[in-house]
This record gives C-alpha cells, structure tokens and sequence, in this order.
C-alpha cells in the first residue's frame, strides 16, 4: 500500500487480541498504509505496557514511511469488554480483565441479574459491568476505562473518555445516552466511570503527548469503536441490509439496520453507529468444529474435491459440544453430526454446509427480530479464502456476496474518524 502520494488523513489503531496494527487512510479513504505488532503470546495480550509498546512501534514505523502532517484526526478500538482500573496518574491498578474472563466474584453478577433490565447486554457470567465493578473495588482506583480509552489516555486525552460501542456491556444506555441510576444499585459508582461519546465524534484537539509521537498540532482524537464494529466499517458495508459474516473458529453475522434490535435470549444486541443499527450475534459453530477433525494439511487437499453445486443432503448442525446461543438459545442444543459418511470429503462438505445453514438462519432470526432482510454479504475470517465454500454459502443465501474492502479493523477505525470528521466538525 505504501508509495501512493496520496497524504495521510486519517489513522485508525486496531487492538487486537493477536496484535495491534494502525492504518493510514487518504481523505477519500483509501488505505495508504499499514503496520503491525504482534503480541508474543496470551500474556502479553493481557498487558497494558505491551499494547501501549505495540502503539508506539507502529507509529514510529509508519512516521518512518509517510508523512504525518496531513492526519487530521485519530481513533482507537479495542476488544468489547476489555477493562482496566486506573489511578490518578492513569496508571493502571493491577491486572485488567478481558473480554472473554468471567467476573471472579459470582455475587456480583448475580447482583446485576436482580437490577439489571432483562434485555441489557451487561447481562451474564461475562459480563464487562461485572468486570468493572470487581475491578472497582481495588484500592487506590480513581476510574474504570476500557481497553480503547487508555490508549487514548496514552496518546493525551486529558480526561478518560470512551464510546457507546465499547460501553455497551458496561451497561450504557443508549436511547437516554448517559449512564443509567442502576448501575448503582449494582454496586457501580457511576463517577469512576468515563464521559461518553457517540462513536466517530471529534473529542479534543493532540496534545503533547500526542505531538511528541509525531501527531501534528490540528490532530484530534475522536471517539472510536469496538474492534467488532470496527470489523464490519472495514469492509466497506453501510447500507440497511448489507451483512458481514465473520467465518472465524466461530461464525459471528452482522447486519445495518435501520432500527435497534434486542433479544438478549439469543445474544443479539445492536451497536450504534453513525446512522445505522448494526445488529448480531455469535453462534457456537464455525471453525473451531472443523478443526476438531482435519487439519490444514487436510484442509489443503480437500478443498478442490469439493462440490459446491450438489449438496450432501446430511443437514448437520456443527458444534463441538452441545450447547447453542445464536441463531436458537439453548444450553443443550446437541451437535448434530452423524450419520459420517465413509468418504472424508462428504463429510467435510456435509460440515461446511451445515454451518452455511447456520449463517442463513441467523441473518433470517435477525429479520424476524425486526430487522431487514440481508440483502448483500462480506466475509472476513480464515474462512473467506475457501472458494467452495462460498459457493455453497450463496446458494443458502441467495444474495450477492460482494469483496470486503479490507479484512483489517485498523482500516474500519480510520474511517470512522473520516465520517466522524464530515458529520461532526
């Protein structure tokens, strides 16, 4: 991407959980650049120090290729949930919690079940409000930030701010847009908690924090996103109706809608942005199923001998071990798996076209709940490279499936900061 003359506008830093990487985007939002670090191992995915080092690697090799003096605004996402606690200095207070730890303390979730309302996403063992309140108690904590704050706390914000994306599970309101009087009752204290803005919105000009990396003077930080959510701007998807499956070692859909929807019995809840609804949920089945029984040297020699066009007719249900969350709920749901054929490339087939069934009926639950219907698909994940299984995944579909404009979170967090820009300044 680098040897464009096209000046960089825009950067957008992707929290990972392999890595960070920060993309530069032309005003016209055309990737011009990239650069990656990536975490040794879980641990140090874990550490603050390691993804404030991953920032400034990337920045410094990226100021080493282009020219900064054009950015006009930069955004940061990182993973839904993720939590830190703070002191006054806004170094954090012992070890964060991530997205996907439960709270160590069960009475605290089953505090937020008594109070909560019942369709709100900080609902559950995983809860990010659980987190925060747990993290809450630690001595010496001035604030509760996620993972995307810090960051901008690193970069100069002066004061922690985050957005309505990454607050969502730590119980943020969205239709009165403040934090809502139950978190108390909770055992949240609301004045720990950051400022929030919309995502995209301009949040102050770079100081000199910010200068001293290479930011010019009328730089602003602006709000960001999810690395989720970031996913889906990646793409290149906006329209009502246009969806983004995420073919991972788990199969997550999303879709712009026009209005909110929630249903917290099948996961599904809506994150805002800009003008659009983009609603989803994460079933159990996907990769992870297909890698219990081949691996990628199997994969490899299989995947020609696919046929796309004539189906097994096997109608599974691929999970690893019962238990179901998105498209039906139910904690027993059983894999469905069998009868398995003799010839192993049916049998893969029969898996991948199971899972295609899955992916049909979540955008269909979606549409139900209220939502449009799907009318055009972008894939992401290891599972977009699989031409076959695209193939199949059209004829359950039965829409376009059209290119991603980028797989990168990076690229999506960037231009938010261009439509936060147009929209807001």
């Amino acid at each position: 991407m680098s040897g464009t003359v096209k000046p960089a506008t825009a950067l957008g830093i992707d929290l990972g959980t392999s890595g960070v990487r920060i993309a530069a985007l032309a005003a016209d939002g055309t990737p011009i650049d990239m650069a990656a670090f990536s975490f040794s191992d879980a641990a140090a995915g874990r550490s603050p120090a390691v993804w404030w080092a991953g920032v400034q690697s990337c920045l410094a090799e990226l100021a080493a290729r282009l020219s900064f003096d054009a950015v006009e605004g930069v955004a940061v996402d990182g993973t839904s949930g993720t939590v830190l606690a703070v002191d006054a200095d806004g170094a954090p207070v012992g070890g964060v919690l991530m997205y996907n730890d439960p709270c160590p303390d069960p009475a605290i979730v089953e505090r937020i079940a008594a109070h909560a309302p019942a369709d709100s996403p900080a609902r559950g063992a995983t809860s990010a409000l659980a987190r925060a309140i747990h993290l809450s108690r630690r001595h010496g904590v001035r604030r509760i930030v996620h993972q995307a704050d810090w960051v901008l706390m690193k970069l100069g914000l002066a004061s922690p701010a985050s957005d309505e994306n990454n607050a969502l599970k730590t119980g943020y309101d969205l239709s009165t847009e403040r934090w809502p009087d139950w978190l108390e009752a909770c055992g949240m204290d609301i004045a720990l908690l950051p400022a929030i803005e919309r995502a995209g919105v301009p949040l102050s000009d770079v100081g000199p924090a910010g200068r001293a990396l290479g930011l010019p003077a009328g730089c602003r930080y602006h709000a960001g996103t999810t690395d989720g959510c970031a996913s889906f701007l990646a793409t290149g998807a906006s329209a009502i109706g246009d969806g983004v499956t995420a073919l991972g070692s788990t199969l997550v859909v999303k879709l712009a809608s026009a209005r909110r929807i929630e249903a917290a019995e099948y996961g599904i809840y809506s994150h805002r942005i800009l003008d659009i609804w983009l609603a989803g949920g994460a079933s159990n089945s996907g990769g992870a199923v297909i890698r219990s029984f081949f691996d990628g040297e199997q994969l490899r020699a299989m995947t020609p001998h696919l046929r796309p066009d004539v189906p097994t007719g096997l109608a599974y249900y691929p999970l690893a071990k019962p238990g179901e969350r998105f498209p039906v709920n139910d904690p027993a749901y059983p894999p469905r798996l069998e009868p398995r054929p003799a010839d192993d490339i049916v049998f893969f087939q029969a898996i991948l076209e199971g899972i295609a069934a899955i992916e049909k009926s979540g955008y269909d639950r979606l549409a139900e709940l209220g939502g449009p219907k799907v009318a055009s698909v972008r894939t992401v994940g290891g599972g977009a490279a699989n031409p076959a299984w695209t193939r199949m995944r059209e004829n359950a579909l039965g829409v376009p499936f059209l290119a991603a404009r980028s797989a990168e979170a990076a690229v999506g967090t960037a231009s938010l900061v261009l439509a936060g820009k147009a929209r807001w300044s």
